[in-house]
Parts: structure tokens; sequence; C-alpha cells
């Protein structure tokens, strides 16, 4: 790879998943463009595409209950956020399939395996949760081989150790056995090595953005070799920025007016991990319960099966954390700090004001003692034992907060698209989904910033040749017949069935 070219078309600040992804998708879409990829870390995506900083699942809405989170007063559940998820990550496998049969990231069993998606309850209310959430699913031809039961002995079929040593109590679970778990490090790097090594392209890290300023017809980039200690400014017309907790600082020294009062939350997070192979193998899932009092969403506790490095390991958790920092490898307790500023401070003290009992939590959670952790693992696995588990770091995910919807006290706890009013600057920020739907997202930016790569026939169709359908086209009842073909297809071409 390339260390950098001069005054590219294109600067993609941060080296993960976003940035991997949106920079072979606009590379595809006309070869003709000079990216330049800046990263600050030793190495490509080692802060939150890392494998040990995020839960790996593929999130489609198959398991996860935050999608689906009650019953409305008839007792049915609303599932149009799950379907709008499964539809947003199967853009997501078209290119993914799309890029292991071009050459673009061979070898998919590498970043994506098949691992049964389970939802797992307790409790007679639990269960009829699940069965109404079931039964609004199944009908839907994305879900239809989704499975609901509320037998242990089937519950412990699928997953032995959620029912060894259970108290008796009514429980339900349903399964689908297309779930997958995602290595995002490993794709993301493949993804750039492809990239840096096309023609005009450069990949580069230990590459620090110390500052942007807008010029004529685009940005300029100030950056700073950290191994060379030299520094040196570019000018792109474009930028994006998927720096993970570093994109709002940086967007702050854009300072464009989208970013005004605009201001971030970190949660930090830990796993429990056990690596003894006799329990190991026995548990070949991810399994999801229902989130906690107080607890953020992306902190729902989980019992999955992960292959990191070619080794398989049990994760329980995420438990958050109070942090200060915006990344975990490269982040200061100053982050949050200097991230206030006058145009945000009356924001940020709204939101800590109206979210004490968050604060609380994530000040207990982290805090908390490792008996009381395995208390909350032994509701998914009853005989586990202390000695057989470590507590290990987890990522840190920045919250977006808006001064828009300040007085609300909202922390947006979703994927949040910043960009400026003339389209020449875009940022992510935010958590769950994102590496996910990190296509469907980066589609998104090039219509939005970049339309005139879609303007013409031979565009339209490049596109079409990656992302053979939208999520909200196979959506539609009409084109089942469309979407099941298109799925299978990319299953096979990933390796998953």
């Amino acid at each position: 790879m390339a260390p950098s070219c001069a005054n590219p078309d294109i600067i993609l600040i941060g080296g993960g998943v976003m940035s991997a992804n949106l920079g072979a998708l606009i590379k595809r879409l006309d070869p003709r463009l000079r990216i330049q990829v800046f990263e600050r870390g030793e190495a490509m995506a080692m802060e939150s595409s890392n494998g040990w900083s995020n839960a790996g699942t593929g999130h489609a809405g198959l398991c996860e209950l935050s999608y689906t989170p009650s019953r409305g007063a008839d007792g049915t559940v609303n599932v149009d956020k799950a379907l709008e998820i499964f539809g947003q990550f199967e853009e997501t496998l078209q290119f993914w399939s799309y890029a292991a049969a071009s050459g673009m990231a061979e070898q998919p069993a590498d970043f994506i395996r098949p691992v049964p998606h389970l939802s797992f309850v307790h409790g007679r209310e639990q269960v009829e949760f699940l069965r109404s959430r079931f039964a609004g699913l199944s009908r839907h031809p994305f879900f239809e081989t989704m499975e609901f039961t509320t037998d242990p002995d089937v519950i412990a079929g699928w997953a032995p150790l959620l029912m060894e040593g259970q108290e008796k109590m009514p429980v339900a679970a349903t399964k689908v056995d297309t779930g997958t778990d995602v290595d995002f490090g490993v794709l993301a790097r493949r993804l750039l090595a492809w990239l840096g090594a096309q023609e005009g392209c450069a990949v580069a890290s230990r590459h620090r953005v110390d500052g942007l300023r807008r010029c004529h017809g685009g940005w300029e980039v100030e950056v700073t070799d950290l191994a060379a200690g030299t520094s040196r400014t570019c000018r792109a017309k474009f930028v994006f920025v998927g720096a993970g907790g570093g994109s709002l600082p940086l967007l702050q020294k854009a300072g464009i007016p989208e970013a005004r009062g605009l201001g971030g939350f970190p949660i930090g997070g830990q796993w429990l991990v056990c690596r003894k192979p006799e329990i190991v193998r026995r548990h070949q899932a991810k399994v999801y319960g229902q989130a906690l009092d107080a607890a953020p969403t992306m902190a729902v506790p989980h019992l999955d099966t992960r292959v990191l490095n070619g080794q398989k390991a049990l994760l329980f958790g995420p438990f958050a954390a109070w942090t200060g920092k915006f990344l975990q490898q490269q982040g200061s307790w100053l982050d949050l700090p200097l991230s206030v500023r006058p145009d945000n401070l009356l924001t940020l003290l709204r939101i800590g004001w109206s979210n004490l009992p968050l604060i609380h939590y994530l000040m207990k959670e982290g805090a908390q003692s490792m008996d009381s952790r395995l208390a909350m693992l032994r509701q998914f696995y009853p005989e586990a034992h202390e000695e057989d588990w470590t507590l290990e770091r987890a990522g840190i995910r920045v919250q977006a907060i808006k001064k828009t919807d300040g007085e609300a006290g909202i922390v947006h706890y979703g994927t949040e698209l910043i960009k400026s009013a003339d389209h020449s600057i875009a940022a992510l920020l935010g958590a769950s989904p994102g590496a996910s739907v990190c296509v469907h997202i980066a589609v998104g930016v090039i219509r939005a910033c970049l339309p005139h790569l879609l303007d013409s026939d031979e565009g339209r169709e490049r596109m079409r040749e990656m992302i053979p359908a939208r999520g909200e086209e196979l959506r539609q009842p009409e084109n089942a017949g469309k979407f099941r073909e298109l799925h299978r297809h990319c299953l096979k071409t990933l390796g998953l069935i």
C-alpha cells in the first residue's frame, strides 16, 4: 500500500470498517478517483472495528430484542424496526458477497461465519412477549426460517449451557440458523489492502489529522506523520470522517454549522471471556436477552460464540462503564472535557441532568464486583464458575448529543450521520448497528454527497452489480421471491450455507 497520494479527490479519516466499505464502493463506482485513507493508530481497524471491541453480531434483527421493545395494548409487537435493520444488513451482505467473488475480500471465512442467533427470555410475561414477536416476524420472508419454542428440552438442544441448572420457570427462545459472527477488523483490513493497491489510492497508518479548513473547492487537511515526525497539508474535494470516537473532535475542528451544539457521551464496555475448550465447544450461538432497567441499548446482555484470530471463545456482556475517553487505545481521559465548547455546554448540562439514572448506572456497572457480573451471567449459564472467566475490555462508543433535541435529554444510541450543507464533508457518530449496516450507510453517503457517481447509466449499473437490491425494495411483499434468490446467493458466496 502506498503511504500517501498528493491532493486526492477524497480523503477518508479513520481506518475502520466504515472507511473501508465506503472507499471500496467509491473506487468501484469510479476507478479514476484518487482516494487517501489516514489512520492514527499503528494499524488499520484496531479501535471500534477490532474484534474484541464489538460483539461481532451481524445485526439483522434476528435476535436483538431492543429492535422490538414491547407489546402494544392489543398484545402485538411492532416489528418494523427489525425489518428495517434486516434489510440494511442484507445490503451489506450483498456487497460483501460481491467483494468476496471479485477478489476484493477473498476467503470470507476469515471474516464471517455462520452462527445461530437466539433470543432467550424468562418468566410468563416475557414468554408471551417473545411469542408475539415471533408471530409478527415469522410472517415476513426475512424471518420465515425463525423457530420458536417454550420447551426446555428443545432449548437445551439449541444451546445446552442455557438450561443446565436452570430454575423451573417459564422460558422461551427463538432461533435462526443463518445468523452470523463477523470480524469487522479482518474485513476492514482486507478491503483497505485492496483499496491501497489501486491506482491513485493510498492507505496510511500512524497519520494523525490535526486540522480541517475549508478552501476553494473543498478542504485543506493538516496531517502529521507520527513515524517521521513531519507535517503536511493536502487538499480534497470531499472528506469523510469515520474515526469512531475520534469523529466528534474532528467535526468540531471543521467548524461546520451542522456541528454546532453537537456533543458526545462516551460509554465504555467490558466482557466476561471464557476460553476453556470443554465449555467453548458446547455453545455455538449468539444468545440475546432483554435489556436491564436503565441500561443503554448497546448493553443488552448476550452470550456469544466468537472466533477471533482463528481461536474460538465465549463472550458475555457487555458490561457498560463510565469513561471520559472517546477511543480505547488512542483516547485520553481529557477527551470528554476537551469536547465541551460554548455552543454545546448547555446541551451537555441538560443531557447530564436528564440522564442522572444512566450516569449512576454506568458508574455502578463499572465498579461492580466479579460476583455481581457472574450473577448476571448465570441468568444465561447457571453453571458458570468464576475460575473459567476473565474480565476484558470492550470498545468505547461515543453517543451523539444534538442541540436540536437537547431539551428532551436525548442520548442517541443509534448511528448518526452528520454532513455539511454543501455535502463536502460527512462524519459518522454513534454505535449499534453501525458496522453491520456500514454498506447501507456508505450508499447513503454516496447518494447525499457524491450523487454524480450514480447519475449515469454506467454508475447505476455498477451499483446494481455490487448491491442488486436495496433493503426497502426487498421488504415489499411482491419481491419475496427476489429476496429469497438474492439472500441464498449471498449466503452461498460467503460460505454461510
